[in-house]
């Protein structure tokens, strides 16, 4: 009897092991200030979940229901996404067209990181638990889009899920210390000093109208998974654009974003627990993403490179590191790395279009990801 009352009779040291996970997490949110909006809430859902007897995770339980309503329907990530396509001005993107290239570029740790996860599964070695359907969820991490992991990780039914997001969602958050150590040293710092015009030709507001639309329609018919996802985020940039929806664009950016954020990280967290979460397969799954990012990071430095050179050394190539989807935190990493090499340079805007491409660029590669298994797996 007293064994159901009190629950420290019940916890065991895994258990203990993800309290003090989910107690480190809040620690980072708060006293760090290391993304304390996506932290906080999923340290708070980890302690919650693995309090022994606490019912969070069972039946009727507040996680539990969450889960059901929000993860297992994919609510929660195409409403993140309204919200963030109503935050991203798409304008640096289409003042700069080149940039679209750089994002593509850098969804190369996707696929990298998917025959590598692969290779250690079923596809190879098999020194891991990893199926098909896994590698290729894994390998969407390197997407650093956290709607899109999760999006995509649910469908394709991995059990990995819990781990795949909350990876996500934390190397989203460590972008500023993963990115800058290979961004300088794939590049030399007369490369780092190139600087590049702080304005472009203006588009028009009907071109900023007509973007999310004909977007939605070419990703549509191209990659039709991809709709969910490129549908609710240019949705949410429609809102914005059209000029005559303030309130509505404004309750997406705030309260539908505030809200989402706040039931999406205490599920995230309370997807934690401990027998599920302790596990070989689980830490390999946060390498791999460390991995992710450092591929993602390294092909868009190196296209950037590229296009440096095509351009007779016209475009500083570090700006191809914000290819990938950690929006807005890569463009401002690369416009402190490149004030540190030039301290007139202002790269800013021509990473705030690479990084615009690399959002868009993540879901047509999530898209691609839900075409491609079935057929495979």
């Amino acid at each position: 009897m007293e064994g159901e009352l009190l629950g420290v009779l019940a916890l065991t040291w895994k258990m203990a092991v993800m309290i003090g996970v989910g107690g480190l997490l809040i620690y980072l949110g708060i006293a760090r200030e290391v993304e304390p909006m996506l932290l906080v809430p999923i340290g708070m859902g980890i302690v919650l979940a693995n309090i022994p007897l606490g019912g969070l995770t069972e039946g009727g339980g507040l996680l539990s229901l969450l889960r059901q309503i929000g993860i297992d329907n994919e609510l929660f990530p195409l409403l993140i996404f309204i919200s963030v396509g109503a935050m991203i001005d798409f304008g640096p993107l289409l003042e700069r067209p080149y940039t679209v290239l750089l994002g593509a570029a850098a969804q190369f740790g996707i696929f990298g990181t998917f025959f590598v996860a692969y290779l250690l599964g079923d596809g190879g070695l098999r020194l891991l638990d990893f199926t098909f359907k896994d590698a290729a969820s894994i390998g969407i991490i390197g997407s650093a889009d956290g709607p899109t992991s999760i999006y995509v990780s649910t469908v394709l039914g991995t059990k990995y899920a819990p781990a795949i997001v909350v990876a996500a969602y934390s190397y989203m958050a460590l972008v500023p210390i993963i990115q800058p150590p290979i961004m300088r040293l794939l590049t030399t710092k007369e490369e780092r000093r190139v600087t590049m015009p702080a304005r472009a030709a203006r588009v028009s507001q009907r071109t900023r109208i007509l973007f999310p639309i004909v977007t939605i329609l070419v990703v549509g018919l191209i990659a039709p998974k991809a709709t969910p996802l490129i549908g609710t985020l240019m949705f949410g940039n429609l809102l914005r654009e059209s000029g005559v929806l303030e309130r509505l664009s404004n309750a997406a950016q705030n309260e539908l974003a505030n809200i989402v954020t706040i039931l999406l990280g205490l599920t995230v967290g309370g997807m934690m627990l401990a027998e599920e979460f302790l596990r070989l397969e689980t830490i390999m799954i946060f390498v791999m993403g460390v991995v992710a990012f450092a591929v993602g990071t390294a092909t868009g430095v190196v296209f950037g490179k590229v296009m440096y050179l095509l351009s007779g050394k016209k475009i500083n190539p570090l700006i191809g590191a914000a290819g990938i989807s950690a929006f807005p935190m890569s463009a401002r990493v690369v416009q402190k790395v490149g004030l540190e090499a030039n301290p007139h340079n202002h790269l800013l805007m021509h990473a705030a279009g690479a990084n615009t491409a690399g959002q868009i660029a993540s879901v047509v590669a999530g898209g691609a990801v839900l075409v491609l298994v079935p057929l495979f797996a």
